[in-house]
């Protein structure tokens, strides 16, 4: 891959992680949740033109 790619992929990941981040701690914070709750968590990213479809599941303790 050249570097005009993996500087975009970056860029694009970056984006994901800042802001999947802010909403989730948004949602967390409105619902009110304890401190110490789990929540399970999947993520998709979808490229179509690829046929990509990759999913990414976890556990985010508080």
């Amino acid at each position: 891959m050249n570097d005009d790619f993996n500087m975009s992929m970056r860029k694009f990941l970056k984006q994901v992680g800042v802001t999947s981040q802010q909403a989730i701690e948004n949602a967390v914070r409105e619902a009110g949740a304890p401190e110490g709750k789990s929540f399970n968590v999947k993520a998709v990213i979808v490229i179509e033109e690829l046929g990509l479809e990759h999913v990414v599941e976890g556990e985010i303790k508080g």
